[in-house]
Order: structure tokens, then C-alpha cells, then sequence
């Protein structure tokens, strides 16, 4: 999921808009996030408390590759960003995009097979994991 940031990168209009985006998920999938350390989610407990989304934070300055790949794999491995950055390169204004555009970045990135997934997209394989989960 991307997120808009129609209230810039502070930390009061990041809760606020993932706290609406968060909200589009059915329940069963609106457990935890785990996010890097950074001011943008000072406001995690508040977060928490409006949602019932738990947060939990990465180790500090720990290298996903050999410490924790768990906890960083998706956001920090590099592939992720440099996916994001076929669409968006660095310095690119994100402002100017809707969020239906983001939808769409999104939906064509979680459409991309993943050798990390064995071939699947990460559309499929989220779907594989819903259904044994159903």
C-alpha cells in the first residue's frame, strides 16, 4: 500500500493518513505494522489507540542483511525501493499524485512476480496466505 500525504510528512498527518488508508483492510489484516525508526510515527501510540493497530519498531541502526531481515525485508532490502524508484526517482515530488495514482503504482508492483516468493506476485501470494487463513 502507498500512502498520500495531502497534510505533508509530519507525524500528526502521517497518523492521520494511515489511519484512514489502514481502515480499507478488513479487520484480520489490520494487526500490527512494523515500521523504521523515524520521527514521521511519533505519534504511534495515539495511532494505536485510534485504530487498534499495534506498532512495532525495527532494531536502530541494525543492517537488515545480517541482523534482522525479518523485521526490514519489504522496506529497507533495496528491491522494494529500487521498485519504487522506477516510478518515483529521487527528488521526485510526490504531492502531485493522488492517491489513485499511488493505487495504481501499487497495484502494478504487487502484480510483479518476486523470485523472494518463489514466482509469485506479491498479489498472489498475499491471496495464498488469506485463503489458508479462511
Amino acid at each position: 500500500m502507498l500512502v498520500r500525504l495531502p497534510d505533508g510528512k509530519g507525524a500528526p498527518a502521517v497518523r492521520k493518513a494511515l489511519a484512514k488508508r489502514i481502515a480499507t483492510l478488513p479487520t484480520e489484516l489490520r494487526r500490527s505494522i512494523t515500521w523504521d525508526q523515524g520521527r514521521e510515527l511519533a505519534e504511534h501510540v495515539r495511532f494505536t489507540v485510534d485504530t487498534g493497530v499495534q506498532i512495532y519498531f525495527c532494531d536502530p541502526k541494525s543492517p537488515w542483511q545480517l541482523l534482522s531481515p525479518w523485521q526490514r525485508g519489504s522496506n529497507e532490502n533495496g528491491k522494494s525501493n529500487g521498485l519504487l524508484r522506477q516510478y518515483f526517482p529521487k527528488q521526485t515530488e510526490l504531492s502531485g499524485y493522488s492517491q489513485a495514482q499511488l493505487n495504481a503504482v501499487a497495484r502494478e508492483l504487487n502484480g510483479r512476480p518476486r523470485r523472494t516468493l518463489g514466482g509469485l506476485s506479491p498479489s498472489e501470494a498475499f491471496a495464498e496466505a488469506v485463503a489458508l487463513t479462511g
